[in-house]
């Protein structure tokens, strides 16, 4: 980067002051309206050529455009928090009851923010830059609402980037490969519905408990494939429900969740295909009523090697250690861009002995935010001029 793309003490310290503002205040996925106006006051600042807020529910677009044709490069942060009680003791922790921000959205933000504040000191020479603060990605709906935005044409990249902290990695070092680069996953929600009985005499009733006995291992046992190999298939019983909190009281509905989870989006097909198959099978033998319905629905994301290459000399450029690293368990909405635009996501470490993504006692770290901006404000320099 140029001496102007850098950032100053002056403004990593008004980051790192925003980031921990966010952090003290989240939202949960689908009511972010608060964050979206932050963003929009503090990217506001920089003096883009646009902003275009409420796309898809409550993401934020800020554009910066160099009025001369080129490529439009689309970088993500994301603007959701999680319903996770907070327990670290920081200062900045979550003044929210069951709401924090346990997953470094906070600082993709702030990460977002720093590239910004670069753009608005000197634009593009070529195409455009478009900041892209998307909601709702912890439950997978918020891609797919912004494209289905009518107003999203407007913004269409023709490449989408973006980066997420990695708890266990050395601090600083990224995760980048061609291909997949997160499974697909979705959340199967099972009821089953009987009839009630008194207590006494369960014979007079339909309960759902024998079924759901028998369906939780038999869905635990779909599970198959190696550990972020490419046959990896999971089934994970995340819930179970049954009956009222009632000692008179013989059940007659019980709900039985489970997390579905490919490599590819090819294999979901069958997986929810088997998964269904057992779920008919039980209650069909205990004359049950049956109701499936899906949630959290997130396809596979795959880096395209073009975008990907792009991202990688970007890190060349800045000196920053990388690897093609292993395809991620957990599922990232950031999959949809793919569908509109060439997209990459890295990962960037937070360090080896820090707090899990989503323990209650997360923090991102405010050191990683310069370092994100690097990467960002490189890879515009380097497609945008």
């Amino acid at each position: 980067m140029t001496d102007i793309d850098a950032l100053s003490p002056t403004d990593i310290a008004a980051l790192t002051a925003w980031r921990r503002a966010l952090h003290a205040a989240p939202d949960v996925s689908g009511d972010e309206a608060a964050t979206a106006a932050r963003v929009e006051r503090f990217l506001g600042e920089t003096g883009p050529d646009a902003i275009h807020s409420g796309l898809g529910g409550t993401g934020v677009a800020v554009v910066y455009d160099s009025g001369m044709p080129g490529p439009t490069a689309l970088f993500r942060a994301e603007l959701d928090g999680l319903p996770i009680e907070e327990t670290g003791t920081a200062a900045h922790r979550s003044t929210v009851p069951g709401k924090s921000h346990m997953c470094g959205h906070d600082g993709h933000m702030a990460i977002l923010a720093g590239l910004g504040r670069v753009l608005g000191r000197r634009r593009p020479r070529r195409g455009r830059a478009i900041l892209m603060f998307q909601p709702a990605e912890e439950t997978g709906a918020g891609a797919a609402a912004l494209i289905a935005d009518p107003r999203f044409s407007a913004v269409k990249p023709d490449f989408s980037f973006s980066l997420h902290n990695m708890t266990g990695l050395p601090f600083g070092h990224v995760w980048l490969k061609d291909g997949i680069a997160n499974c697909a996953s979705r959340g199967l929600k099972i009821v089953l519905n009987g009839r009630t009985a008194h207590a006494s005499m369960p014979e007079t009733g339909i309960s759902p408990v024998p079924a759901i006995a028998r369906l939780a291992p038999r869905l635990t046992a779909l599970s198959r494939g190696t550990i972020a190999g490419e046959d990896l298939v999971l089934a994970t019983v995340t819930h179970i429900a049954v009956g009222e909190p009632a000692f008179g009281i013989a059940p007659a509905r019980a709900e039985i969740w489970v997390t579905l989870r490919t490599i590819h989006d090819e294999a979901m097909a069958a997986l929810t295909e088997a998964a269904e198959a057992l779920a008919r099978e039980a209650a069909a033998a205990d004359g049950l009523d049956l109701s499936l319905s899906y949630h959290d629905v997130f396809l596979h994301s795959r880096n395209d090697p073009e975008a990907a290459a792009r991202l990688r000399a970007a890190l060349d450029a800045e000196g920053m250690a990388h690897e093609p690293g292993l395809t991620i368990r957990a599922s990232e909405d950031f999959g949809r861009f793919g569908q509109v635009s060439r997209s990459a996501m890295l990962f960037i470490g937070t360090g080896e002995s820090v707090p899990a993504l989503h323990n209650p006692d997360y923090d991102f770290p405010d050191d990683l935010i310069p370092l994100g901006v690097r990467i960002f404000a490189r890879t515009a320099r380097d497609l945008l001029g």
